[in-house]
């Protein structure tokens, strides 16, 4: 079984890296919702799920489901799974390894079956890349998505509901995406850790205990353009300027703050002319805490900042939220019995919180959920060497198939 496990382990880590070579650009990793490279994953992964004999689907926000069927045909579900996008020039774990890794799960029992079914969910969207909003793929599934958000358009104007239907699916159907709540006993997400504390501690897999809370929000400062040769200094309206500004108390806040991060992701000056003044500025801003007040206070006081540079510089700011999530605590039953899988395996049942947001964290609306991270080599993520060892998947699958075998025992 030892063998077969490592043997399983390795193919975890050639598949990932199969499924990075779908991409949407050249030369690097991309793959956002619903672009051509989705539909080859879709096939690519769908194989995988029908050669293991379970029952495929895709529903209509674009999540990959498949069903392993349980002892009876009425059993309830536990899900698995994890997101199948990603940012702009990724490496090929953050995500796609929770899904590959739950695929493998379903193989290692080699069919046996348990008191609920599993399915295992590659979600469409996680990363909010193409639209600007995380959480579509998991927003479905657990019942949430806001029909608002349909109307939202990428970069090249066309809308979330149009891209759903380019891709052959109807956006009017997404409520029948979501679960049932009483039907669902919980959700497990195998994910990286994206960082470098348990390479630090030399522990390959890590229990999360809660999910930091974030909110995203986009601003534009508004100025005025004008030739970059004769306006003078004191009468410009620069709104690059501004937002500069404003980056720096964005970085001083979160510096001066204990266990928060803020971050500006993304900016666009416009109009984008070497000699032209930017008459407007759109940026991103994404702040996370594992307090909600402490995170709701450094919002508040950013968009104060935003607001009073903007009064001192003669210019006009807008803003919305994109997003709030409050902090998320994972369901202690479901992970003190993922510590006492990791620990029963041999692994230190390290317990950690994490600092990046997860489908499970909007899962948890819908059902219990628990998280395993496995070490991430130099704390490397979103980045084109992101990296796992394939012992680390190893120790995973020893843990995910204990863990399975006891709730199907125990809670069920």
């Amino acid at each position: 079984m030892e063998a077969d496990l490592q043997t399983l382990a390795q193919k975890v880590v050639e598949r990932c890296g199969a499924l990075a070579r779908l991409s949407e650009e050249e030369g690097r990793l991309t793959r956002t919702f619903l672009c051509p490279a989705m539909r080859e994953a879709h096939r690519m992964l769908a194989g995988w799920m029908e050669a293991l004999g379970m029952e495929v689907r895709i529903d209509a926000v674009g999540n990959l489901i498949g069903r392993y069927p349980g002892q009876k045909p009425d059993a309830p579900l536990f899900l698995l799974g994890s997101h199948v996008d990603t940012v702009r020039d990724a490496g090929p774990y953050d995500g796609v390894l929770g899904v590959v890794l739950a695929l493998a799960l379903v193989e290692a029992l080699g069919g046996e079956r348990l008191p609920w079914a599993l399915e295992v969910i590659a979600f469409s969207e996680e990363e909010g890349v193409r639209f600007g909003v995380p959480f579509l793929g998991s927003k479905a599934a657990a019942g949430r998505f806001e029909a608002g958000l349909l109307e939202r358009k990428d970069a090249q104007g066309l809308s979330l509901a149009e891209a759903i239907r380019a891709f052959g699916l109807d956006p009017g159907q997404i409520p029948q995406a979501a679960y049932q709540p009483h039907r669902v006993r919980g959700y497990l997400e195998f994910h990286i850790e994206q960082g470098p504390v348990l390479e630090s501690l030399g522990y390959p897999l890590g229990v999360v205990e809660a999910i930091v809370g974030q909110s995203r929000l986009e601003l534009s400062f508004l100025g005025q353009a004008g030739h970059a040769g004769t306006t003078p200094m004191p009468l410009r309206r620069d709104a690059l300027a501004g937002a500069a500004e404003w980056i720096t108390w964005v970085e001083r806040e979160a510096r001066e703050t204990p266990g928060l991060v803020a971050t500006v992701g993304r900016i666009a000056a416009l109009p984008g002319v070497a000699n032209v003044i930017p008459g407007e500025v759109r940026l991103s801003l994404d702040v996370r805490h594992a307090d909600d007040q402490v995170r709701a206070h450094a919002v508040a006081h950013l968009v104060g900042r935003a607001q009073q540079v903007a009064l001192r510089r003669g210019l006009e700011l807008a803003y919305q939220t994109l997003h709030e999530q409050p902090a998320v605590p994972c369901d202690p039953q479901l992970r003190e019995a993922l510590a006492q899988a990791v620990e029963a395996q041999g692994y230190p049942p390290y317990r950690m919180v994490s600092g990046a947001g997860h489908d499970a964290m909007v899962m948890a609306s819908l059902c219990p959920v628990a998280m395993l991270f496995l070490r991430s080599p130099r704390g490397l993520s979103h980045h084109p060497e992101e990296s796992v060892w394939p012992q680390d998947v190893a120790a995973a699958l020893r843990v995910g198939l204990h863990f399975l075998r006891r709730l199907g025992g125990e809670y069920a």
